[in-house]
């Protein structure tokens, strides 16, 4: 099991946790939106370390993108498994070709 398949399944696990005692509980109970709303925070906080060169900085943002992903995924109970089938799917296929066949 990889490190963001815990993270998934932790992610699961606290939707039916109490708001007040878990950060991941309490972004789901605000809805999807919300948890979009937050991802997309994260997205951009992590394209302005990307623009300012920050390692380090970058490095945490991604964190923070990739566990905001996973809880909007989760929203709207969307599988990490689902995403990645998509990645494999994808595996071997031109980008400019991939976005031409959408």
């Amino acid at each position: 099991m990889t490190t963001l398949d815990k993270l998934a399944a932790t992610i699961e696990a606290r939707k039916g946790a109490n708001p007040s005692s878990s950060w991941t509980a309490k972004l789901l109970s605000k809805g999807p939106e919300k948890c979009a709303e937050k991802f997309g925070e994260e997205a951009v906080e992590a394209i302005i370390e990307a623009v300012k060169g920050d390692k380090k900085g970058l490095t945490s943002e991604a964190a923070d993108v990739l566990y905001h992903l996973l809880v909007m995924l989760s929203a709207r109970d969307i599988p990490l498994a689902d995403v990645l089938a998509e990645l494999d799917r994808r595996e071997g296929t031109s980008g400019i070709e991939e976005k031409a066949n959408r």
